[in-house]
């Protein structure tokens, strides 16, 4: 919103007992309850009324709604590969090593930055700031599809799909070992790790329910296999840690695994061009390969894929030469 607005909102015979900021939430969906809520805070509605009052049928509310902040991340010309756009949404394939958000040692050059410059005046603000909505996050070496809301209404819908479990998320992944069984489906408790808490771990106790499904999509011997992986649940490093479980850390990972999988490699014997593409692949072997959702506001089923990129299909070219099963 580029101009200050006003709204009218009438309390309706549904609307009574009702809390306000639900009630200005149902009236005017373009805005979200978060954003009524940080209004009526700053002084935003008339008569002045706190978000927990209960309104009466036939109260009359006026809000003024401010045009959105300019977002504190700046933004940067950086080229992103956006797969899909529209007035609402964008789905980008978000290439490895590129950071989602601003923080400690990254401030610029995020995936955030680049959405800042590509939307410009396109993006009508998310909770008041003219950001782009991050509704589920890829780590920084993970590469693949990422859907982002641009406006209020459309990141509410997205992510009451991702809490529904009802946006899908298909990852592919290179794993050392051959997976057996070939598709299982693995549910944990996933926590901070009680000896590194910069990494997160199995638990036998607390921690958050973790459900992911997983199928081999083709194997080399008994060195790697390519598998894909679905998510019923979206826990930091859930793919990582689940597939490090069972014993098939995701090559190229620095942070599961690492001490053990250049001894794997000695003991199976692997082929020195096969050693060393293994154990010298710079980042984790993951990509988002597929998305769907249900567009928040058309309500249209959008399915989109990408390709695994080159790094990968590099990888996947040594294997299927030097490791394919026979």
């Amino acid at each position: 919103m580029d101009t200050i607005e006003t709204l009218k909102i009438i309390a309706s015979m549904e609307d009574h007992g009702q809390r306000l900021d639900r009630v200005l939430a149902s009236h005017a969906p373009q805005v979200s309850r978060s954003r009524f809520q940080g209004l009526i805070v700053g002084g935003h509605i008339s008569p002045a009324r706190d978000s927990s009052y209960k309104v009466k049928e036939g109260d009359v509310f006026y809000v003024t709604i401010p045009p959105a902040e300019e977002a504190v991340p700046k933004p940067q010309k950086i080229a992103i590969d956006v797969v899909y756009e529209d007035d609402d949404l964008l789905v980008v394939n978000k290439s490895a090593n590129m950071v989602v958000h601003p923080a400690a040692g990254n401030r610029d050059g995020t995936l955030v930055n680049a959405l800042l410059a590509h939307c410009g005046d396109r993006l009508s603000g998310i909770g008041g700031v003219k950001r782009p909505g991050i509704v589920h996050r890829l780590d920084k070496e993970t590469s693949g599809l990422m859907v982002v809301a641009k406006n209020d209404i459309a990141h509410h819908g997205l992510s009451e799909q991702l809490a529904a479990r009802t946006l899908k998320r298909v990852y592919q992944a290179i794993v050392f070992g051959a997976v057996s069984p070939s598709s299982g489906r693995i549910e944990t408790q996933i926590g901070r790790s009680k000896t590194n808490r910069k990494k997160m771990a199995v638990l036998a106790s607390g921690g958050r329910t973790a459900v992911t499904y997983y199928k081999k999509l083709e194997g080399f011997g008994m060195l790697a296999s390519l598998v894909e992986c679905r998510l019923e649940t979206g826990r930091t490093h859930q793919i990582r840690v689940h597939l490090a479980h069972i014993r098939h850390w995701l090559v190229g990972d620095p942070v599961y695994g690492r001490g053990s999988v250049e001894k794997f490699l000695r003991l199976n014997k692997a082929d020195p061009a096969l050693f060393t593409a293994m154990l010298g692949f710079p980042r984790q072997a993951l990509h988002a390969v597929a998305l769907e959702f249900i567009h928040p506001i058309s309500k249209d089923r959008v399915r989109l894929t990408a390709e695994l990129p080159e790094d990968m299909q590099g990888l996947l070219c040594v294997l299927r030469k030097t490791g394919q099963e026979r």
